[in-house]
């Protein structure tokens, strides 16, 4: 080999190793976000304690999911600004469900065996909530479900808890607003036809029965569904006092909007779905009147929830929702659980919440306490559309109605 061709290779060869140097990552730089999924709130260096959400920021549920991950990525800061959890930070881990139980089972395989999370968090409606628990529960790792209502989420077993109402609690407190508190005698129903609307309506219907009230009509309609005049005009046919819908924001909105139209003079009530910034904005003058069973009190004076939808708004310029205040308590009681037990010790933790008494530092509390099923017992709300914003209407705390 001629000496100019020696020389000239050798310089080929170190060029293509100063570029391969030039092009591995430092040993401390964080992982690139991953397309489509993962996101972390802000932390600062050093070993963390790995918590994980999934919620549905894409797709028709985008505007809850996306509240339920903002109101979890501010409680994270809050307990970062005051020292973390045992000298450590908090790491939030996130991925997109879209809502769907596929995605949903696929991100808590991801969150427990990839990301090696401590806890989880749904941030999902029911059917995504549904097809995660038992993959977490399988997996021994505790996951609090922030605000679906179906029972059979914490059936599961004993690493799964709630935060939001037992849809069996929420529609009795539904039946009893309207019986006892609005006074209605005449009641349509209107369903959404899934594991959301069809608990709400059966725990509904058994505490109406128990209180004399009259169903005089009941109507399904699938979720998406944009037409409700078909129905108002049944539901005007039926002449109720009251009318018990339930819907999402998207869904609620269509059909205030349209029953206004259509001269509708029934009181509706509705719910957690209905809790949202959302529903407010898309039916407009319609949504005044609108009265809803819901978890968050907008007009409380407990500090945690006024710090919460003052810092909330300060943070991304919106109002806090019920969906958004439900997924910044599960990250308080993972915080509270992994103090109280001075580790992240699956058992310790879910001991520590099972213990767990007259817990205030929380948005939708006070939380008395967990019952044996992992379910929670503190007081409901009722929310009144007035002048464009939610407002307090009725607060419940009789045990027989809100215990589970």
């Amino acid at each position: 080999m001629s000496r100019k061709l020696f020389l000239f290779l050798t310089l080929i060869i170190v060029t293509v190793m100063l570029v391969g140097c030039a092009q591995q990552p430092a040993a401390t730089q964080a992982p690139a976000q991953e397309a489509g999924g993962e996101s972390q709130a802000p932390t600062t260096g050093g070993e963390t304690i790995k918590i994980g959400i999934f919620s549905p920021t894409t797709g028709f549920a985008a505007a809850d999911g996306t509240s339920a991950l903002q109101a979890a990525q501010l409680a994270v800061t809050m307990i970062n600004d005051n020292g973390g959890i045992m000298g450590k930070k908090l790491e939030l881990i996130h991925y997109d469900d879209a809502a769907k139980p596929d995605q949903a089972a696929s991100i808590a395989r991801k969150l427990i065996e990839q990301d090696k999370v401590v806890a989880g968090i749904s941030g999902s409606y029911s059917g995504a909530t549904r097809a995660a628990a038992p993959i977490f529960q399988e997996a021994g790792v505790p996951m609090i479900s922030a605000y679906a209502i179906h029972p059979d989420i914490t059936k599961t077993g004993d690493k799964i808890f709630r935060v939001g109402t037992l849809a069996s609690v929420e529609g009795r407190v539904g039946a009893e607003l309207v019986g006892s508190v609005i006074k209605g005698k005449r009641v349509a129903i209107l369903t959404i036809d899934n594991d959301f609307g069809v608990a709400l309506t059966e725990a509904f219907k058994a505490h109406a029965k128990d209180l004399g009230l009259d169903i005089v009509l009941e109507e399904k309609y699938p979720l998406g569904e944009t037409e409700f005049r078909p129905i108002i005009g049944k539901i005007k046919e039926a002449n109720p006092d009251v009318v018990y819908a339930t819907a999402y924001y998207n869904e609620a909105a269509n059909f205030v909007s349209q029953a206004k139209d259509e001269g509708l003079n029934a009181t509706i009530v509705g719910q957690e779905g209905y809790d949202s910034p959302k529903f407010i904005e898309l039916a407009g003058p319609a949504a005044e009147g609108v009265i809803i069973t819901t978890d968050l009190n907008r007009d409380s004076d407990r500090p945690m929830t006024k710090t919460f939808l003052e810092q909330y708004k300060k943070t991304y310029n919106e109002d806090a929702d019920m969906v958004g205040a439900s997924a910044f308590d599960a990250v308080q009681l993972i915080a509270y659980a992994i103090k109280t037990a001075g580790s992240t010790d699956a058992d310790a933790m879910v001991k520590a919440l099972m213990a767990l008494k007259d817990f205030e530092d929380v948005a939708t509390g006070p939380f008395y306490r967990y019952t044996p099923e992992r379910e929670v017992v503190r007081p409901i709300d009722a929310q009144i559309v007035k002048d464009g914003a939610f407002h307090f209407y009725h607060e419940f705390t009789d045990p027989d109605l809100i215990t589970p």
